[in-house]
């Protein structure tokens, strides 16, 4: 069985230049990479503030997968990496708003720093289209 392989962007001019998608989707599959707590603005949300930027990334993973035809219903996976491990707490209280009842598998891990210094976290989570039809 061969699928369609889509490539969703949210218009981040980064896409281009460094060659990557927001999220892709092959069939009932959706991949959303590394989401910085960046807004529209292209500056960073919430300098500072780890549940201010967990948010901003769980906001645009959400706009990522809605544009895919999905939702955050539909995410199987995420994976919060974080600057500083101690503030592991807040990013998940954070990140419970939002999959409370969907209940998707997680891992938590603590990097050295990101691209920009400001950011804190990064979120990514996977999906699977549930009432996808092919």
């Amino acid at each position: 069985m061969s699928y369609r392989r889509e490539l969703i962007s949210n218009g981040n001019p980064m896409e281009a230049i460094v060659g990557f998608s927001r999220a892709v989707k092959v069939g009932p599959f959706i991949s959303v990479g590394g989401t910085a707590p960046v807004g529209s603005d292209g500056k960073t949300v919430g300098v500072g503030d780890v549940a201010a930027q967990t948010r901003q990334c769980i906001e645009i993973i959400k706009a990522a997968l809605e544009q895919a035809g999905s939702g955050l219903h539909d995410v199987v996976r995420t994976r919060v990496i974080l600057t500083n491990i101690d503030d592991w707490k807040t990013a998940i209280d954070v990140r419970k708003e939002y999959f409370r009842d969907v209940r998707p598998v997680d891992t938590i891990v603590a990097i050295d720093r990101f691209v920009n210094p400001e950011w804190l976290v990064e979120l990514e989570a996977d999906a699977i289209v549930a009432n996808w039809n092919g």
